[in-house]
């Protein structure tokens, strides 16, 4: 711990830490592979090798600057534009001596919290969370990229999803766009607690909102009920 005292707080401190550095393995990938590069990488250099959007990259490089572990430079352009940033690590001791994922938990304890109220209550809470936290991550994105088409914003939808554990895409066929999520974070959670799928469609609800307009996404399957992926119809 850098010579501090193990105390409490300073435990609880770099628990936290490192959870929202490295509890995300899209985000882990980035640091490493910036961690290799020994003259950092652009936003555009790590889109381009993740196969994430320049947003969702940048949001990832970004968290990772403001926790200490990446160095950002400043390259003036040399013409008129905007300076570009080049992410180098910071070279800190990141140890991983104690797990640092605690999707089951949270999954499991928010589920067993929302399985206290009526099942319609229950489902109603956790679209609406996840609602807002799509809206959030929505207005998190630059200015430019709201109210795009509608195929652009699913497809930005399920990047985003991607790099927070959902492993998804986009499918098309019909005029129906559908966006499948091949991984739950929730894991057996959401398996035990089904309501939870509620927020997966909050969350795609809420990010189509702030970037194309509202719209009126449907559960189409789901690895709670035993499908192969979870299907979302928009």
């Amino acid at each position: 711990m850098n010579g501090r005292s193990l105390i409490p707080e300073n435990f609880s401190a770099a628990v936290e830490s490192i959870t929202a550095s490295f509890g995300d393995p899209t985000r882990r990938e980035i640091y490493w592979r910036v961690r290799e590069s020994e003259a950092g990488l652009t936003v555009s250099d790590v889109a381009k090798t993740t196969g994430l959007h320049n947003n969702v990259a940048r949001h990832h490089l970004d968290k990772l600057a403001a926790a200490g572990h990446l160095v950002v430079d400043i390259q003036r352009a040399v013409t008129a534009g905007r300076p570009s940033k080049r992410y180098r690590s910071a070279k800190s001791e990141v140890t991983f001596d104690f797990p640092a994922r605690l999707d089951d938990l949270l999954g499991t304890l928010l589920g067993r919290s929302l399985a206290l109220l009526p099942p319609e209550d229950a489902e109603r809470l956790a679209e609406e969370v996840g609602h807002e936290y799509g809206l959030h991550l929505a207005a998190e994105m630059a200015p430019g990229d709201a109210h795009r088409s509608l195929q652009s914003a699913v497809a930005t939808v399920a990047e985003t999803l991607t790099s927070h554990g959902f492993v998804a895409h986009t499918e098309g066929s019909g005029g129906q766009l559908r966006i499948v999520s091949e991984h739950c974070p929730f894991g057996q959670a959401a398996i035990d607690h089904p309501v939870l799928c509620a927020i997966d469609r909050g969350l795609v609800r809420g990010m189509l909102a702030g970037l194309h307009g509202e719209t009126q996404p449907q559960l189409a399957g789901s690895r709670a009920m035993g499908d192969s992926a979870c299907t979302t119809l928009v």
